[in-house]
């Protein structure tokens, strides 16, 4: 697996997990945007994965 492919994919995971902790922790109220670009975040993380895998 390409070395650049992993980093992108650690970096959106990182990304991902603090959309969703914004969107559902620390706001005041529930914000459904982040929490839905933060599982998008992942999506495309999984994608970088399991290409060429």
């Amino acid at each position: 697996m390409n070395a650049t492919r992993k980093l992108a994919a650690f970096i959106l995971i990182i990304l991902g997990i603090a959309m969703i902790y914004i969107g559902g922790f620390y706001a005041p109220k529930v914000m459904l945007p982040p929490i839905i670009t933060g599982l998008g975040f992942f999506t495309i993380a999984m994608v970088f994965l399991k290409e060429n895998a």
